[in-house]
C-alpha cells in the first residue's frame, strides 16, 4: 500500500506530512516508557524484520498480491508508540533508498500504514484481551484478528486521503469498495504473518512481547518440596536469569536476512492491492515519477548486478542491514534518553 507521488494533491500530503511527524513525535516520548536495555535492540530487529517481510508478496486473488503491513506486529512485539517508529523507519529505508513510496506521499504512507494500522491494531488487541481468558493462546488470537482488521483500516484511511486530495476524478464509492474488498483478503495474509511470528516468540521468551507482559508466571522456589512464591528481591536476579536476548536477536536477524537475500526472489510479481485497483480505476493518471528513481538500489535491485536473484537478494540484505543499524540506533537514543529522565527524576535537588 505503498503510495506513489501523485495520487494525493500537495495540501493533502502537506497537511498528512504534518499529521505524521506529530504522531512520531509523541511516540519517540511514548517509546521512551516501552524501551529498556533489553527491547531497544529488539525494537531495531522487529523493522528489519518488517522491512524483510514486505518484499515476500504473496497472491491474493487473480492478477493481485498483497504484502505484510507490519503495524499489528510491531505494537504487539514492541508497543505501540515503537510500533509506529518501527513502521516508520522502514518506509523511510525504502522510499529513500529503493523508491518505493513517494517522498511527496511519505507522512501519507506513514500516517496510513503507520499509524493507523497500529492505533487500530493496539486497541482492537488490547480490546480483545480483556474479554478473553488470560493466556499465551488469547495473545496469539487477539493478534491475528488486530492484524485482521488494521489493513482494510488502513485501505479506508488512504480513501478518505483520497477522497479530500485526489488528483484524478474516479466515484469514491468504487474506490472504497475496491480498497476495502481486496485489503480484507491482503489482511488475512497479515493475520497468518503476525499470529505466527507472535505465537513464535512467546513460545520462546514471552517476556519480550510487549503485549503478552503480565502472563509470566511468578517465579516459584521449591522449599522442603513445596512450590513457594520466590522474595521481592529474586525478582531482578530471575529477569536476568532469563537469558540474554542475543540468541533472539541473532535468529530474528538470520530470519530476516533469508527472506530478503533468498525467499524474496520467489515472491509473487503482480501488483500489489493499491497498485491494482488504482490501475483498474484510474487512480494512478497523474501518477509521478519518483524523486529516488535512480538510486542504485532502485525497485529492490542493485544497479549493474545483472543476475535477477543475486541483485533482488543483495538489495534485501542491504535492506536488512540498513534497516537494523538506522532502527537500533534511534531505539538506543530513545533508550538513552530514558535512563536520563529516570536519573534525573531519582536526584535530589540540593
Amino acid at each position: 500500500m505503498h503510495v506513489p507521488d501523485g495520487f494525493i494533491n500537495a495540501p493533502v500530503s502537506v497537511a498528512a506530512g504534518v499529521a505524521a511527524a506529530a504522531a512520531v513525535a509523541v511516540s519517540l516520548r511514548g517509546a521512551r516508557r516501552e524501551l529498556d536495555e533489553r527491547t531497544a535492540p529488539l525494537a531495531g530487529l522487529v523493522a528489519a524484520f518488517i522491512f524483510a517481510v514486505q518484499m515476500l508478496n504473496f497472491p491474493v486473488a487473480a492478477g493481485t498480491s498483497g504484502h505484510l503491513l507490519g503495524g499489528a506486529l510491531a505494537a504487539i512485539l514492541v508497543g505501540p508508540y515503537t510500533g509506529v517508529l518501527c513502521v516508520s523507519v522502514v518506509l523511510l529505508m525504502q522510499g529513500i533508498l529503493f523508491a518505493d513510496g513517494g517522498l511527496t506521499a511519505l507522512g501519507v504512507n506513514i500516517t496510513v500504514m503507520g499509524v493507523v494500522t497500529v492505533v487500530t491494531a493496539h486497541l482492537v488487541f488490547r480490546g480483545l484481551l480483556r474479554v478473553l481468558p488470560a493466556g499465551r493462546r488469547s495473545v496469539t488470537v487477539a493478534g491475528f484478528v488486530a492484524a485482521l482488521l488494521s489493513v482494510p483500516a488502513a485501505a479506508a484511511a488512504f480513501t478518505a486521503l483520497y477522497a479530500v486530495g485526489g488528483t484524478t476524478d474516479v466515484p469514491l464509492g468504487k474506490v472504497l469498495t475496491a480498497m476495502v474488498g481486496v485489503h480484507v483478503l491482503i489482511g488475512i495474509g497479515e493475520a497468518l504473518i503476525t499470529a505466527a511470528t507472535v505465537g513464535a516468540v512467546i513460545a520462546v521468551r514471552p517476556d519480550l512481547v510487549h503485549g503478552a507482559r503480565g502472563l509470566t508466571a511468578p517465579l516459584k522456589l521449591r522449599v522442603d518440596g513445596v512450590l513457594v512464591d520466590a522474595p521481592a528481591a529474586a525478582a531482578p536476579a530471575a529477569a536476568a536469569a532469563a537469558g540474554s536476548t542475543k540468541k533472539v536477536w541473532v535468529t530474528g536477524l538470520v530470519t530476516a536476512l533469508v527472506l530478503a537475500g533468498f525467499v524474496s526472489f520467489y515472491a509473487s510479481a503482480n501488483p500489489d492491492g493499491l497498485e491494482k485497483v488504482a490501475a483498474d480505476k484510474g487512480i494512478d493518471e497523474k501518477v509521478e515519477e519518483h524523486a529516488a528513481a535512480g538510486s542504485p538500489l532502485a525497485d529492490y535491485g542493485v544497479k549493474d548486478v545483472d543476475d535477477a536473484r543475486l541483485s533482488g537478494g543483495l538489495a534485501g540484505v542491504i535492506g536488512v542491514g540498513v534497516t537494523v543499524v538506522a532502527g537500533t540506533g534511534i531505539f538506543w537514543v530513545v533508550r538513552r534518553r530514558r535512563t536520563d529522565d529516570l536519573t534525573a527524576t531519582a536526584t535530589p535537588v540540593a
